[in-house]
Parts: C-alpha cells; structure tokens; sequence
C-alpha cells in the first residue's frame, strides 16, 4: 500500500498561493523573496524526496505548469520527475502535456484511494490545493512535508481550509533548511 504525502510549501500564516508570483495573486512572489538564501538546502532537500518518491499525484493546472517548466531541465532532480510515474486527477483534462502521466477522470476521492491501494512507496502531491483540500476531507493524506517560509501574508488561498471534522496529527521531524526556512513533517495520528 502506497502513502499520499503532501509536499508542500507556505507561509507562515499557511498560504501556499502563488509562491513563483506567475498568478497575479497580489502577495505572490514569496517564496524567493523571503527564502532565497535557503534555496540551495531547500533544493538538496527536495531532490533527495524526489528521489526517494514513488509517483506524483496532482491537479490538472499543478501538472500544466510542471510540464511547462521541467522537461527542458536537467539533473538529478529534473531526471526524477521527469521520468517518475505522474498521476493527474481531472474532470475536465484528458490529455497530459508532462511525460510519462496516467490522467484519472472521475471522482478524485475515489482515483486517490484506489491509487494509493496499488502502488507502494510514498505518492507525493506537490502544489494541487483543490486536490490538496479534497484528499484532507476524505482522510486519505497520510503525511504532511510542510516547508514554512518566514513570511505572513495575511490573505490568499491556504493549505488547510476548512474540514467536516478534526484531523489529529503527529510531529514527527523537524529540520531547519539554511537560517530561515523549517521543514516539519506530520503522519496522520489514526488512534488519537
């Protein structure tokens, strides 16, 4: 069995809108303004999760901007996601423009679980908030890699939104990347 892994990074405030400000979001921008000496570790630390991931699952936009960005690059990070198997929920998308991906149609819910019961190894959802915020309703995320960028941006779509119930997590790491960024890691607490 697979685990769902959010990757993800946010504010302070937990906005995770807009980081490369390519999407007229009037906060966007963030993630080098308030990081950009941090990049160099947060990029070892991300190429070492890509290389230790099995598959990407993500929305249809999230995977159009990824296919729009990394095929022309090279290195250890790009080679990995490149060529991993990439998993797109989409009601409206049926052709993938990034390679190697399998779009699954229908309910996303439904494509996320099933997926997650035939694969191994950690399944990791990059950007997705739409996704992101359906797969935390239907308790199908079992991991949150959560990079926190020193900034509060007061407004903007958020990682966490608002749930029919409570979600009890466990910490499970900490690290600090650079002087300012931190990366925490929690797993689902299923018996809290």
């Amino acid at each position: 069995m697979g685990k769902i892994v959010v990757s993800e990074n946010l504010s302070l405030d937990g906005v995770a809108q807009d980081p490369a400000g390519e999407e007229g979001f009037r906060h966007g921008g963030w993630f080098g303004q308030f990081g950009a000496q941090d990049l160099e570790q947060w990029a070892r630390t991300a190429t070492a999760e890509a290389l230790r991931s099995d598959a990407l699952l993500l929305g249809r936009r999230s995977e159009q901007w990824f296919a729009a960005r990394w095929p022309s690059r090279t290195g250890d990070w790009a080679d990995r996601l490149n060529s991993m198997p990439k998993y797109v929920v989409s009601s409206t998308h049926s052709e993938a423009t990034w390679s190697n991906v399998t779009v699954l149609a229908g309910d996303a819910a439904a494509n996320a679980a099933r997926l997650r019961q035939e694969l191994a190894g950690d399944i990791v959802v990059y950007a997705s908030l739409r996704l992101v915020h359906t797969l935390i309703e239907h308790d199908l995320v079992d991991e949150f890699r959560l990079t926190v960028f020193p900034v509060m941006l007061g407004s903007g779509h958020r990682l966490f939104a608002e749930t029919s119930d409570k979600r009890p997590l466990r910490l499970t790491s900490t690290q600090t990347l650079g002087e300012s960024l931190a990366l925490l890691t929690y797993e689902r607490a299923r018996n809290a």
